[in-house]
């Protein structure tokens, strides 16, 4: 029985030092295991103290005061082909007009994941206010006010949020040609979206083909506008935007990408797996989602994202 015991004891031991454990919960989204080099795997185990913030969530999260709006509707499907016609009359019109403060940054039809949906993007450059005096354009207009009274008996369900964009991601830029679509949303754990934001902050330069220097040099070079010469060099154009909630779901993240096809989305996800640093990204970020879902939707025809 001794024996077995030591014999056990010293199984444990081996394992113990050849284990390396990252904390259960953490601040920040950086794990350097050459500073947890002298902690023992036993104090591994066990939550660090969480830092209090500095200042609140978003305005770490994003360097501009641009709203941005996402509006989803469910179509009845025998009125689908109707409230398209009704939509891309009136959006373009509304986008058009000096007297409503907001645009259609995109417009979008789903094909898969979801099933007669339609997917718009607005924002609003004045912030908050901007939304506000949109609402008051729509409420004080004979025509809108019709256009809605009517779009109302083709919808089963709709609902919005109000987003702030990742700073890392920058403003969507208009595109050309037909692309396919795909907005991954998620769900997150409350607490949790400065350290996704941390972890995103690394990933989107991985997937437009930078290396760690490249940014650090865009960053002393930009301050907080480096992401806009991440914008200027994508290794196959697929990173569109990224926003988090403030107004709806909170804790709530969408990220849009953009493809040729299904098949080059099939090609540029598996090649993100051979760049260093995509799988730490991955491996960090899932214990965070409570719920995730994908929509693959293409473009309306007025819609600046085509």
């Amino acid at each position: 029985m001794a024996a077995t015991m030591g014999r056990l004891t010293s199984v444990l031991r081996q394992q113990a030092n050849s284990t390396v454990c990252r904390p259960l919960f953490t601040s920040t989204a950086v794990h350097d295991e050459k500073a947890e080099g002298g902690k023992s795997w036993f104090t591994k185990l066990f939550p660090e103290k969480i830092q209090a913030p500095t200042d609140a969530h978003s305005r770490l999260l994003t360097a501009k005061d641009l709203v941005y709006e996402m509006q989803i509707h469910d179509v009845k499907p025998e009125y689908f082909e109707q409230y398209k016609e009704m939509t891309e009359e009136y959006y373009p019109r509304i986008h058009q007009s000096s007297e409503f403060p907001g645009e259609v940054k995109g417009s979008w039809y789903t094909a898969f994941g979801y099933q007669d949906q339609a997917v718009h993007l607005w924002i609003y450059r004045d912030g908050y206010d901007g939304v506000t005096r949109s609402e008051e354009a729509l409420l004080g207009d004979k025509e809108m006010r019709q256009f809605i009274e009517k779009r109302q008996n083709m919808l089963r369900a709709r609902s919005n949020q109000l987003l702030l964009e990742f700073s890392f991601w920058g403003e969507p830029q208009p595109r050309e040609g037909f692309n396919v679509y795909e907005m991954r949303s998620y769900q997150l754990k409350p607490g949790t979206m400065i350290e996704w934001g941390n972890n995103w902050a690394k990933a989107i330069p991985i997937r437009r083909g930078y290396t760690e220097r490249e940014v650090n040099d865009l960053r002393r070079k930009h301050g907080a506008d480096w992401a806009r010469g991440i914008q200027h060099r994508q290794e196959n154009s697929e990173a569109v935007g990224g926003f988090f909630s403030q107004i709806g779901p909170l804790y709530c993240v969408h990220h849009l990408w953009a493809y040729k096809d299904l098949q080059a989305r099939k090609a540029t996800r598996e090649s993100a797996w051979r760049k260093p640093g995509w799988d730490q990204c991955v491996s960090y970020t899932v214990p965070l989602i409570r719920k995730m879902e994908s929509r693959v939707m293409h473009p309306a025809p007025f819609s600046p994202l085509q």
